[in-house]
């Protein structure tokens, strides 16, 4: 019997590649350093409530999500498409008028941006669903700051919205972030829902590895050496391999393969959590921070998107700081001050659940980037990586990358990423 490919790392990516190795009938071990599946994706319970391991949110249109995951079975609950922003001491609604169009008259006169500012969402919109998914990554490179400026958005409209609203997405205030990102993530946001699984984003990896064999999967197995034929465990167990798969961070990757460091560093991201005995926002929306004033970029009430996140009678609350040099305790009383000044006394009565700190929340994807578009996953004879810094900070690009390692040691060549989706209608 031929030795197993041992897939290190039970994040996205080494699960996919588990699970399309396990559909061709190729033998795999995956070993997974922590206690659970899932890497940056997991979700925690905590009195009740449910503690996404930093605020994500699923988008639907993803084409791998669409490849290798069950909605259905995920239940999943739907944002309502727009956001609430706040500027001049008061929130302002920016729906989608294509998805909400009863709402389009609203949007147009609210007081973030100028009208003609609306028209180049719609022009910017149109844009990021012409031709193929693939084409987006190989558009002219710039950073997204600078593209804005191209496509002539005002100051007020950049730094009201888009700037809280991408910068959250990429983890990048300065949005220095490659421009293909800024058409990939609106296209992503255009054709589909922004979504969260009823029971928390943790739901996704288990759903990857509830579809794979038993015994497949070993937790708290910490790797310290690996080469193409073997790969030792931290209690120096041997484990013979055909084929080794690195589906680590990078950082860790590159503890193993130090050809895959790099000087960009990963960007991190806090989330504080809140229960609070009331939502203090009712509808189903992101609230962005377009003052350009304090710590907090952006505020969630996921129990209004999905009820399951919060105890009966409770709300929960997710406050996402992108850069700070705070911690502990006095970077909650900060948030807690801020969202005070926004959204009155009632902030009071809320309690502290936990904070998380992600420190490599995304790759930095800084402009110039993607090229190529899909780094090679095999590094040489029997060892392949795959991670979304190998295709892009998402979980497409987590999950396209380990489904490319798969066909790599199924195939022996590397392809090229072709998607089924034309123009955006």
């Amino acid at each position: 019997m031929p030795d197993p490919v041992v897939i290190i790392g039970g994040g996205l990516s080494g699960l996919t590649c588990a699970k399309e190795l396990h559909a061709t009938g190729v033998e795999f071990l995956l070993l997974e350093a922590s206690d659970g599946v899932g890497g940056r994706v997991r979700t925690d319970k905590m009195n009740g409530f449910l503690l996404d391991r930093g605020f994500q949110v699923l988008l639907t249109a993803y084409p791998e999500a669409i490849r290798h995951l069950d909605y259905d079975a995920l239940q999943l609950q739907a944002f309502e498409p727009g956001s609430l922003i706040r500027t001049n001491d008061a929130f302002h609604r920016m729906s989608d008028p294509w998805r909400r169009p009863q709402h389009a008259l609203q949007t147009a006169f609210a007081a973030v941006g100028s009208l003609m500012d609306k028209l180049r969402i719609g022009r910017l919109r149109w844009s990021a669903g012409r031709g193929s998914l693939d084409s987006v990554f190989e558009r002219p490179d710039r950073t997204t700051e600078e593209e804005l400026r191209e496509l002539g958005f005002t100051e007020n409209m950049v730094n009201q919205f888009l700037r809280p609203f991408l910068g959250g997405v990429f983890l990048d205030h300065d949005l220095q972030t490659s421009c293909r990102m800024l058409y990939f993530v609106f296209r992503m946001f255009s054709q589909g829902d922004t979504a969260l699984p009823a029971r928390g984003m943790g739901q996704i990896p288990k759903q990857l590895a509830a579809g794979l064999p038993d015994g497949c999967i070993r937790m708290n197995s910490p790797v310290s050496t690996i080469d193409s034929k073997r790969v030792t465990l931290q209690n120096g167990e041997a484990i013979p391999a055909s084929a080794v798969v690195v589906a680590t961070e990078q950082s860790e990757a590159a503890r193993f393969l130090p050809e895959l460091s790099t000087q960009r560093t990963a960007r991190s991201v806090h989330c504080v959590y809140f229960s609070a005995p009331e939502p203090p926002i009712v509808e189903k929306m992101l609230v962005l921070n377009g003052t350009g004033r304090g710590l907090v970029n952006n505020l969630c009430v996921p129990s209004q998107v999905a009820p399951q996140y919060a105890p009966d009678g409770q709300s929960l609350v997710s406050a996402t700081v992108l850069k700070t040099n705070v911690d502990g305790s006095q970077l909650q009383s900060l948030v807690k001050s801020q969202l005070r000044e926004w959204l009155g006394d009632a902030v009071d009565a809320w309690e502290h659940l936990r904070t998380c700190r992600i420190a490599q929340a995304l790759p930095n994807q800084t402009s110039p980037a993607f090229d190529p578009p899909v780094h090679p996953t095999k590094l040489r004879d029997h060892l392949y990586v795959c991670g979304d810094y190998r295709t892009n900070g998402s979980i497409n690009g987590a999950m396209q990358s380990g489904r490319l390692a798969a066909e790599v040691i199924l195939h022996g060549s590397h392809k090229t990423v072709h998607h089924d989706d034309g123009p955006m209608s």
